[in-house]
């Protein structure tokens, strides 16, 4: 039987076959996606931050949503589903009025609906598997298919797999691996994840197929010419070591150095002072030309403060209308905020950025001290918190946040459910 808080839950039958199966097919919903290597940048409208909105994807959406949601109530934990369950209804449905308020409500409204329908599927993900055991040999697979997928494309169809001199809009990124990616940042973000998802599965016992997926997944991300990700990899597993042995530094490494992060990036941009301090080191202030967007960002932001402008209904849009006319910037033609926690201003104000760090930040910082005196598998809440500490740092240069089609969010919602399964319930494995 399992535990969770005062109630107990007798055993019963798992999913099963049916539940491997849904578990295997959301993975490569998001990892490989129903139209892999469709996305191409040789046109001048092709948006590297657009999802798949074919009429396959949305019907594989919501047979995928409809199946798991019924699998989900009939497990004896369906009650940990959605959890913390008031602090996440507040949140959504202060999305849900701010994107009615926007200007571009049918945009934004779906997009709070599709994002509410991949919160639920993240937590029901992990009521699928038998036991930790089976739960890494799911992600093992599901993590060999998508590299497969990825180096045919590599191989076999490189004028896809690989970006092109022909690229209108990233001629410069030429050479540079993505395989049926949209972007090479987007499969460097991606083959991180897939190294921790390999040393889990080492860790787990499964040696080859673990120590296959770490090296599969390196050689990728160094072929994506990902300097951030490839830098963030050895940073992130020295950091969640450290993490794990001296719990003073919990605190400092979770929200300092988050905090720190975006003093040097954001207030580069408005400070003076921190510029000449962070050009000093020699650092780029212009972060890859990212500063442009910020300042544009914030100016958008001191505009409306507490609603935002809806959830991802800002860039593109009639809203870059700035003092009465376009502000002369190439920012006005960004696809996003490139920093989580900017973008997350811009989508639902103040508000709504307070109760996304409640949820995706102090919760599971809480978590992460009982996962780790719990007594369940300490493997298992190594994975969660490397994935956790990944995501809340890459917030810092992309906006991963509510971005409903992205591998690297769903990574982080099941880490922040997981964390909160391994704090709070009791887990007994049933033979595999």
């Amino acid at each position: 039987m399992s535990t969770f808080g005062n109630e107990t839950y007798e055993s019963v039958e798992q999913p099963g076959k049916t539940g491997a199966f849904l578990f295997i097919a959301l993975f490569l919903f998001f990892w490989v996606t129903t139209s892999p290597y469709s996305v191409s940048l040789n046109t001048s409208s092709a948006d590297p931050l657009a999802g798949n909105s074919n009429f396959i994807n949305q019907i594989v959406t919501l047979l995928l949503s409809g199946s798991l949601l019924i699998v989900g109530l009939r497990s004896p934990l369906r009650s940990t589903i959605l959890q913390p369950r008031i602090l996440l209804c507040l949140l959504f449905s202060w999305y849900l009025i701010v994107s009615v308020l926007s200007a571009h409500s049918d945009i934004a409204v779906k997009r709070v609906v599709l994002a509410f329908m991949t919160c639920i599927n993240a937590g029901v993900i992990l009521l699928l598997p038998r036991s930790d055991a089976h739960f890494a040999k799911l992600l093992g697979v599901g993590a060999l298919i998508m590299l497969v997928v990825a180096y045919f494309g590599v191989i076999f169809i490189p004028n896809i797999g690989i970006h092109q001199a022909s690229d209108i809009r990233e001629p410069m990124l030429a050479g540079f691996w993505r395989g049926q990616f949209i972007h090479k940042n987007a499969a460097a973000a991606i083959m991180v994840v897939g190294v921790f998802f390999g040393l889990f599965v080492y860790s787990s016992g499964m040696r080859l197929l673990g120590v296959a997926v770490v090296l599969l997944s390196t050689i990728f991300l160094f072929n994506t010419g990902g300097k951030t990700s490839s830098a963030a990899l050895p940073a992130i597993l020295i950091i969640a070591w450290w993490f794990e042995k001296w719990r003073w530094s919990r605190i400092p490494i979770a929200m300092g150095g988050i905090v720190a992060v975006n003093a040097v990036t954001l207030g580069s941009v408005v400070n003076e002072p921190i510029r000449s301090f962070v050009k000093s080191l020699g650092v780029d202030t212009t972060f890859t030309n990212r500063s442009d967007i910020w300042e544009f960002a914030i100016s958008a932001i001191a505009k409306k403060p507490i609603t935002g402008y809806g959830l991802q209904a800002f860039w593109q849009t009639s809203d870059l209308v700035y003092s009465g006319g376009r502000l002369e910037t190439w920012a006005v033609n960004a696809t996003s905020a490139h920093n989580a926690y900017v973008e997350t201003l811009l989508s639902a104000g103040v508000p709504g950025l307070v109760l996304t760090l409640l949820w995706l930040w102090l919760l599971p910082l809480i978590d992460v001290s009982k996962a780790y005196a719990s007594s369940n598998n300490p493997d298992v809440t190594r994975l969660f918190v490397r994935i956790w500490l990944y995501a809340i740092y890459t917030a810092c240069v992309e906006s991963l946040f509510f971005q409903s089609g992205s591998p690297l969010w769903f990574a982080l919602m099941f880490s922040v459910f997981g964390l909160r399964l391994q704090a709070r319930v009791q887990i007994v494995s049933k033979p595999d």
